[in-house]
């Protein structure tokens, strides 16, 4: 059987690639926003997959799957011993009003999953406006007690702010390790190239999410998947963008939110025996990320932090629709037709900016549906 590499953090190793709770599969047919009825027997599949190839790192958060993620992940890994994988979990501040909810959501994760403790716990999606909350409320010596306790064993934050918020977070404390949004496309667009080096710079480990860009990156126009298979004919599309983020020697792991074993394997297959990219290479998806900024496709990743809608507008389903057509996937007929389908449709907007206040991706949410009610209509 094919294993997946590992990386050393500490006095440890991780698996390079990393399992992210956030797109189970369903049991629905229809993809709704957060949802949460998880499949838990092909999510069985998939955690056993990636287990049985190696992966021993589990991510989730408090707010995954409308709340039902993390007791999905205790589940699917309570067959297995508790020290043969890392659990990774997040504090989500915006979600405290109080200072003492930091306790009462830190408990509700211990009890829905099931664990003792957690290897990794995260700050979720910090920013100046949540960084300054955590800081208010003590939230990193929150943290430091609760590793004293033996609840936590390594301290770090995800990233979603600008390169100065990121400078601000990194001088603030100690930290163990840190987790931020890189792939080739958002080298550049993110400017994720200099969060990676800002880390690196200051001696902390790199954990990375959305390395295909929640599947935007193995899902590309033809003449960009022509371009990939003529360079190498045997590899995925996908293989493309985790071989780009696995070829930087500070990522200690990849998480890739995989819900079909096809992809498990594949990313396996990709990330074990490494190779780092040549400079030929690293052009290839340079010159991807330039020929998809010309396809005006919305940068939604599908990870629907905007799903605390007050009118429960579908907002990444509206997305999605929408990117079909750009990208050449649907027809501009058959893409008006799936939109026909949405039940909470982009007109409902009333503007509030819930949305675009915990949009990972900084998309100015409001101002797209607007446009998008007269695209569509």
């Amino acid at each position: 059987m094919i294993m997946v590499d590992r990386r050393k953090f500490k006095d440890t190793e991780v698996s390079l690639l990393g399992l992210g709770a956030m797109r189970l599969p369903c049991k629905t047919a229809v993809k709704r926003e957060a949802n949460p009825l998880i499949d838990y027997k092909k999510g069985q599949q998939l955690v056993d997959a990636a287990y049985n190839s190696g992966v021993n790192y589990f991510d989730t958060a408090y707010m995954y799957h409308a709340g039902k993620s993390e007791k999905f992940i205790g589940t699917a890994l309570k067959k297995y011993p508790r020290d043969s994988y890392f659990l990774a979990d997040k504090l989500p501040i915006w979600m405290c009003p109080k200072k003492t909810d930091m306790e009462k959501i830190f408990q509700k994760q211990l009890a829905r999953t099931g664990a003792d403790y957690f290897d990794f716990y995260l700050l979720h999606s910090l920013n100046k406006e949540n960084f300054d909350k955590c800081e208010e409320f003590k939230a990193y010596d929150f943290l430091l007690e609760k590793r004293r306790q033996g609840r936590i064993k390594n301290i770090g934050f995800s990233f979603h702010g600008t390169i100065e918020d990121l400078k601000h977070i990194i001088a603030a404390h100690p930290w163990d390790f840190a987790q931020i949004q890189m792939n080739y496309l958002d080298w550049k667009n993110q400017d994720a190239k200099t969060q990676y080096q800002l880390l690196t710079d200051a001696g902390i480990p790199v954990i990375v999410m959305e390395p295909v860009r929640g599947g935007k990156l193995s899902a590309v126009e033809s003449e960009i998947e022509k371009m990939f298979k003529n360079a190498k004919p045997d590899n995925s599309i996908a293989s493309w963008a985790m071989s780009f983020v696995a070829s930087h020697s500070n990522v200690i792991t990849i998480l890739s939110g995989m819900n079909s074993l096809e992809q498990i394997y594949d990313n396996v297959k990709t990330l074990s025996d490494f190779h780092t990219f040549s400079e030929r290479e690293f052009q290839i998806c340079e010159n991807a990320a330039a020929m998809m900024n010309k396809s005006q496709v919305i940068p939604c990743t599908g990870c629907d932090y905007c799903s605390q809608c007050p009118k429960d507008v579908r907002i990444s389903t509206i997305f999605a629709a929408y990117n079909k057509i750009k990208t050449g996937e649907l027809s501009i007929e058959k893409g008006k037709e799936l939109y026909s389908k949405i039940d909470k449709k982009a007109d409902l907007c009333i503007g509030c900016r819930k949305c675009s206040d915990h949009c990972p991706q900084g998309i100015e949410i409001p101002e797209r549906l607007k446009e998008l009610v007269t695209y569509f209509n």
